[in-house]
């Protein structure tokens, strides 16, 4: 069976990387002064940031549907079927309107909602991969991928409440007080749920807490993945490289007893950033399909 994968720009994967994988990511639109964007299309990392640290306005957008619906289309026409991968139905409404859509291709769009974001998606991405390899369906990959969605968790911190106040996810007061004190949340994903992890006060107590949580999570949760050795470890950030490169050499030190090591240190995607802002920084970890 023929299957071409389809992801979105949430995944982290660059234009350069889906050429090498041989799959399509779909950019995910965000407005700036609202004036619509596109991730490596008309806007790149640098450009975005040097907008958002000037002040500027932004916020998401849901990719067109006419627009996801013509790239299947236009890949049915060599492929017998279609496995989609967006962000997690939890996160964004954009998951639930491809699975409505894709009821309208007779069985051969398959969209997969196993709950990732970011590189825990792109780990997904990869399964799929290797599954294709090995004669699955669309319709077994898709099973498979929700069933294991679960094995994941991301930690991430945020240098800033102001995204986090403007999103509505908390209040102008609790923002407020946090810039006051410079409390700096750290956020869990597990499944479709983003919940408050903890609070620090600063990014050195933040960063042991996200390693020490990150090795619980290996022993204890995810502990037979862990002894069959299919698990992952991934980081990723917003903006600021040498931040995450000091927080990848004390995770290597303290996951070096595990026999693990940080495999991939992505940029979150710019559709992302705008709920979060610049400064941020995350660990996690995955289960890896064999």
């Amino acid at each position: 069976m023929k299957i071409a994968i389809v992801t979105d720009t949430n995944s982290g994967i660059t234009p350069e990387e889906a050429k090498k994988l041989d799959i399509k990511v779909i950019p995910m639109p965000f407005l700036i002064d609202g004036e619509e964007f596109f991730e490596d299309v008309n806007l790149n990392q640098e450009q975005f940031y040097e907008k958002l640290l000037k002040g500027a306005d932004v916020s998401t957008s849901q990719p067109s549907i006419a627009g996801v619906t013509q790239v299947w289309k236009d890949l049915l026409k060599d492929y017998d079927a279609v496995l989609h991968i967006p962000m997690s139905s939890g996160l964004s409404a954009s998951c639930e309107t491809a699975q409505s859509f894709a009821k309208e291709f007779g069985g051969r769009v398959q969209v997969v909602d196993n709950k990732r974001i970011s590189v825990t998606l792109k780990r997904a991405v990869y399964d799929a991969i290797n599954l294709i390899k090995q004669g699955k369906t669309a319709e077994e990959i898709k099973q498979i991928l929700e069933e294991t969605g679960k094995n994941s968790t991301i930690y991430i911190m945020l240098s800033t409440l102001k995204y986090l106040k403007k999103g509505g996810r908390i209040t102008p007061a609790a923002a407020l007080l946090g810039k006051v004190l410079g409390i700096k949340p750290v956020l869990q994903i597990q499944g479709a749920k983003l919940d408050k992890f903890a609070q620090v006060l600063s990014f050195a107590q933040g960063r042991k807490k996200m390693i020490d949580q990150t090795i619980k999570d290996i022993t204890t949760r995810f502990k037979d993945l862990y002894e069959n050795k299919q698990l992952e470890v991934e980081m990723a950030y917003t903006y600021d490289k040498d931040k995450i490169e000091t927080f990848r050499q004390e995770a290597n030190k303290a996951l070096k007893k595990y026999d693990l090591q940080v495999k991939e240190v992505d940029p979150l995607s710019l559709s992302i950033s705008c709920h979060i802002g610049e400064g941020a920084i995350a660990i996690a970890v995955t289960q890896v399909i064999e």
